[in-house]
């Protein structure tokens, strides 16, 4: 085994007792077996069969990482890289295939095993219940816009709690749900490929019903130490410039791809900016009686934080064409800030202290809830040109990717933000969503050449290190 120099003496970085050190992942991009144990199909397994086309060199999500099969392993490996905690999905369509009716015990056998494994390994899990994976029949009725599909998550997330919730004490309603909203009802990246305004407004707030529904089916079985939370992607929105129309596109920016979520989630309200935003262009959703209570009554105990690139907006150049469908781009461009720093494999700014902005204003303006970095990462193509004459990929440009994102997540602990633990996305190669294999983020190659083999690369060692010194 290799492993990289650290001693106690040279750690400058210290974090707190008990942080948490782990990565995270979701069950369509690693379980593979999508038509094995008693599976129904979800959206992905039914747009591949669509439309083959849109997904990268015809690769589609039956097979992945095959963790399904090979779970034992791969936990093994994370004990071997360090882990305390892990954030895996459950598929809704595993665990009940038509989303609302018979429970799957093939299924349930299945996430028990993953979970007593980990624990096994003293290995924290984290469970998420939904990460854009929508059960096809639950889709067929509307998905997100039609109301009922929100009873059946309650109901799903309710199970779940019930059958887990003596080993799992982290638990999450939602991995980025702003996500589902752009890619299928805005921008046409994921199924349905629907492109509407009002239908995307409607849809995100029947997540944030569904969100609070779950919310309050965990309140009411009072798990024991058990907490609950949901994971969102914040992306600071930052101005071109001090100009009051660049302050304000930005303002825009930040309501639409953050707010949207973080206010009802954390403080139980929507801001008053963006429903006025809404009212004034005609696009308010449908809402029902006793709403505004349920989402007050059910705010989150935990916050996890998606951080990857920044979002740098300016001032409107040319008037939208009003003929043009709404788009959350009818309030701001983009702006290309000079000499900023790029991952050149997936077009990504990398901006290390947007990490930091964004848990400053998490402690300022949410209460300094309890929160912790839940995916943070770099994705490269082409890794195996950096396996060395021992097979190991020395991926030193992901070291120093996650070094510089956890000294400003350090920073931000010296002044007081309440941050228990950073995960890395992800941790072993897996299938995104219509890129496949194309970019690699894991601590762990998976050769798909060769029965998708494992072996763990530079950075996994070097986590290792920081794992156990609990810095570096």
């Amino acid at each position: 085994m290799t492993t990289i120099k650290d001693t106690k003496q040279e750690i400058q970085f210290r974090f707190p007792k008990g942080f948490w050190w782990g990565s995270a992942t979701s069950a369509t991009q690693i379980e593979g077996a999508a038509r094995e144990g008693g599976k129904g199909l979800n959206i992905w397994d039914y747009w591949y069969e669509k439309e083959p086309n849109r997904f990268f060199n015809g690769i589609g999500p039956d097979k992945t990482s095959d963790f399904y099969h090979r779970y034992k392993e791969d936990i093994r490996l994370m004990k071997e890289t360090g882990h305390n905690s892990f954030r895996f999905s459950i598929s809704w369509s595993r665990m009940i295939p038509d989303g609302s009716g018979e429970i799957n015990q093939e299924a349930v056998n299945f996430y028990n095993n993953v979970i007593n494994e980990l624990l096994a390994n003293e290995i924290e899990p984290f469970v998420n219940l939904f990460h854009f994976d929508m059960p096809l029949a639950m889709q067929k009725i509307g998905g997100w816009e039609n109301r009922d599909v929100t009873d059946a998550y309650a109901r799903y997330a309710k199970i779940c709690f019930e059958l887990f919730g003596d080993r799992v004490k982290k638990w999450f309603t939602h991995n980025e749900p702003i996500v589902p909203v752009e890619g299928g009802y805005l921008y046409d990246f994921h199924y349905p490929n629907v492109v509407d305004f009002q239908r995307a407004v409607q849809v995100a707030y029947h997540t944030v019903i569904a969100h609070a529904k779950a919310v309050r089916e965990f309140k009411k079985l009072d798990i024991q130490d058990g907490k609950i939370g949901i994971i969102l992607n914040l992306t600071p929105s930052y101005p071109r410039s001090s100009h009051p129309a660049d302050l304000k596109a930005s303002h825009i920016a930040d309501l639409f791809f953050n707010r949207s979520f973080l206010d009802p989630a954390v403080k139980g309200e929507y801001p008053q900016d963006l429903i006025d935003l809404l009212k004034e262009h005609g696009y308010l959703p449908a809402v029902a009686e006793g709403d505004r209570a349920l989402i007050k009554q059910n705010t989150v105990d935990l916050l996890g934080i998606n951080y990857y690139q920044p979002r740098r907006v300016k001032a409107k150049e040319n008037m939208p064409n009003p003929d043009a469908p709404l788009m959350p781009e009818r309030f701001f461009d983009p702006y290309v800030m000079p000499g900023r720093k790029m991952n050149p494999h997936r077009g990504w700014e990398i901006y290390e202290k947007g990490i930091y902005d964004i848990l400053i204003n998490v402690k300022e303006n949410y209460g300094n809830i309890e929160c912790f970095i839940s995916e943070n990462g770099m994705g490269v193509e082409g890794e195996e040109r950096f396996r060395d004459e021992k097979g190991m990929i020395r991926d030193d440009y992901r070291i120093e990717f996650i070094r510089e994102h956890l000294k400003w997540v350090h920073q931000a602990i010296q002044e007081g933000v309440n941050v228990k633990g950073y995960h890395l996305w992800t941790f072993m190669d897996n299938w995104s969503w219509t890129n496949a294999y194309k970019n690699r983020y894991g601590f762990v190659s998976v050769n798909l050449d060769k029965d998708g083999e494992r072996t763990v690369k530079k950075s996994g060692y070097w986590f290792k290190t920081v794992a156990e010194n609990n810095g570096f």
